[in-house]
């Protein structure tokens, strides 16, 4: 691409704080989308290149049918980009949405067991915490199916790691977990919960280390007691650093818990794919209710990308213990809910994030006219010439568009913005942080009433009771602020409460706010062609990480003055990096950009890592550039009635068809927005 006279234009909305450069000079147009759910359909393309509505099981699950194609799907999971969202499909992570959680590692207990039986078990915990009697115990209510118990006991045990399950069928008991007494007399408690997540887990060869202990004595105590108890499951060592002895438990590749049955055993080995068409959706509703039905947890399904919930979308999924005939069985119910399962197969193994080429988008705008012009002033015979005109103009444009992050990244129409709260996060002010997250919206709405009252009481429980169960982050942090108090270090476990993948979206939130700026800086700034200075990727370089889709290459190239002046690469070539604490950044004017932006921030001395929320941020490359696939158009004229008789007029309302591909983590929004030349 060879560097054009063209200024770059800008178009500043502040509502979605996103800049708009744009790098072509057609005029444009103005339309809506999303008026109706099949104006946006969105398809996976998978690793092989085959959209997952059309493509065969074998492609789409990874139902290897031999070892070769094994092979050959894993030799292209690095070729491609392999964000985990599709950029333009991840509302599901704005924040204050209706929308589940990604990754969440259990269900809401309220939705499980009702509301009233959950907050009993909430008061039954913390009479253990308060008073640590012996032998009570907690009725949960009668079960009779055997899913809904398996499903019982698997979230009550995730959530309550301490807690023993007992099953006098149909009925279920909670009582404390003596094992787990006697660790926490022995470990901090905080050491013996997570120690017991760890066990439950049952990652065959992971492994725990307890804090310092310089106390021999005490060490050789532990030791006795997890060997006692643990002995056939783990494998426990002393070892030192810098000055200090821990303790380190490994659990054992082939180690099993001892109450697994064969039939447990049997059900932990299936895996079963399939492709999901869900509409009016998101993707963590659908799990969420598909795991409530099945009996098993949300974190028992794989994908490879979140999609929208304003559009009808098809994608890749796999499911753990759950059999092809099982998931058939259900197929009928979950159609009723807004979701179609095809392509139902056994698999070996789950999907991994990130697994997908792109996808494929089929849109349709609607109440097209030029800009500026109004209704009532373009319509009959104008319309379809006009607009064909510039609508040719506007597609036929291969230069792409400036691969900005969406709206949807900051949680669009929230009053705190999501990278608001990830700049306070990197700051480690987590009372302030978690003050953010909670902030409500000015209507009066029963989440933004219950948000309210904990901001003006501070009253953890009562705002509990207040909150939706639509809203399980918010339940998640409230009910932690209710057990640790408001403190900062009660925030910080408010923050722990949430699932990792969704601490650290929230600095990456933040981060990709840094990238838009400057990406905006580098081209308003320094132009359209490749500088001295640039970083680049070159073919045989590129690689892409697995769970954000950008480029993650360690051999990164930086542009010389020569190869500036033979112009040796092209705009499409440039990266710029997303801050991080392992990233290079531009040899030219950008690097003061980001130097000076960051302390701005009051980010001068971060090093990206938030020790206490365990979150690392090494950063990431993401090019300035993205290109859409295979697009096509069409012009259409549709003509609607303004009343019910036959003599009152009609309009024409052209609509135009839009089918293209982008790469995973390429928003299709921001891509119209550059064909349209305003905001979609």
């Amino acid at each position: 691409m060879s560097e054009s006279p063209l200024k770059v234009t800008m178009k500043g909305n502040e509502a979605v704080r996103v800049p708009a450069y744009f790098i072509s000079k057609h005029e444009g147009f103005v339309g809506s989308i999303k008026t109706f759910i099949e104006d946006f359909v969105v398809t996976e393309i998978d690793i092989n290149g085959q959209k997952v509505k059309t493509a065969q099981v074998m492609q789409t699950a990874g139902c290897a049918s031999s070892e070769e194609t094994q092979m050959n799907a894993e030799s292209k999971e690095n070729l491609y980009c392999s964000g985990s969202q599709d950029a333009d499909v991840t509302s599901d992570w704005e924040a204050g949405s209706d929308t589940p959680l990604p990754a969440l590692g259990s269900f809401d207990l309220d939705v499980i067991l009702g509301p009233s039986v959950s907050e009993d078990l909430e008061q039954f915990v913390m009479t253990l915490r308060e008073k640590r009697p012996s032998g009570p115990e907690l009725s949960l209510g009668s079960f009779a199916d055997k899913h809904q118990r398996a499903n019982v006991h698997r979230a009550v045990r995730h959530r309550f790691p301490f807690l023993l399950t007992i099953t006098i069928q149909p009925e279920i008991r909670v009582r404390e977990d003596p094992d787990y007494r006697e660790l926490a007399r022995l470990v901090r408690e905080e050491e013996a919960e997570d120690f017991f997540r760890f066990i439950d887990a049952k990652v065959g060869g992971s492994s725990y280390t307890f804090g310092p202990d310089d106390s021999k004595e005490h060490r050789t105590a532990v030791h006795h007691f997890l060997n006692r108890r643990f002995g056939k499951l783990v494998e426990t060592k002393s070892f030192s650093s810098q000055g200090r002895t821990s303790i380190s438990v490994r659990l054992r590749e082939h180690g099993k818990p001892k109450k697994r049955t064969a039939e447990e055993r049997k059900d932990e080995d299936i895996y079963t794919a399939f492709t999901l068409c869900k509409e009016n959706l998101e993707t963590l509703e659908a799990i969420s209710y598909m795991a409530a039905a099945l009996g098993v947890l949300p974190s028992d399904f794989t994908y490879a990308g979140i999609k929208d919930k304003r559009a009808i979308t098809y994608q890749s999924m796999v499911v753990k213990k759950v059999s092809p005939q099982r998931l058939k069985e259900k197929a009928a119910e979950f159609e009723k809910r807004g979701m179609r399962l095809s392509q139902i197969c056994s698999v070996g193994e789950p999907l991994k994030l990130g697994r997908l080429q792109g996808n494929h988008f089929d849109l349709v705008v609607r109440n097209l006219r030029p800009h500026g012009a109004s209704d009532e002033h373009f319509s009959g015979a104008d319309v379809h010439g006009r607009l064909a005109a510039l609508i040719k103009e506007a597609v036929e444009n291969r230069r792409g568009f400036v691969n900005y992050y969406g709206p949807q990244r900051f949680g669009s129409g929230q009053s705190v913005l999501s990278d608001q709260v990830g700049l306070t996060l990197l700051k480690e002010d987590m009372v302030s942080a978690v003050r953010l997250f909670l902030s409500p919206e000015e209507s009066d709405d029963p989440p933004s009433l219950a948000k309210r009252h904990f901001l003006q009481t501070g009253n953890a429980k009562e705002s509990l009771a207040l909150m939706p169960l639509s809203k399980p982050r918010e339940r998640l942090m409230l009910r932690a602020l209710n057990r640790y108090g408001t403190g900062p270090d009660g925030c910080v476990q408010a923050w722990l409460s949430l699932p990792h993948s969704m601490r650290v979206f929230y600095p990456h939130a933040y981060c990709s706010r840094v990238w838009n700026d400057a990406a905006a800086h580098r081209l308003s700034t320094m132009g359209l062609g490749v500088r001295q200075g640039d970083l680049v990727w070159t073919q045989t370089g590129q690689k892409r990480t697995e769970d954000t889709g950008e480029t993650a290459c360690p051999q990164i190239h930086v542009v010389t003055c020569e190869e500036e002046q033979a112009g040796v690469y092209s705009l499409e070539h440039v990266l710029l990096p997303m801050p991080g604490n392992s990233v290079k950044y531009p040899e030219n004017a950008m690097r003061t950009w980001y130097q000076e932006r960051l302390a701005g921030d009051g980010l001068a001395e971060c090093r990206f890592r938030v020790s206490s929320l365990k979150l690392n941020l090494p950063g990431c490359y993401r090019p300035l550039l993205a290109i859409p696939h295979n697009l096509s158009y069409q012009l259409r004229r549709a003509a609607f009635s303004h009343g019910a008789k036959k003599q009152e007029s009609v309009t024409e309302s052209p609509t135009l068809s839009l089918n293209f591909d982008l790469d995973s983590s390429c928003y299709a929004t921001i891509c119209l927005r550059e064909i349209m030349k305003c905001e979609t």
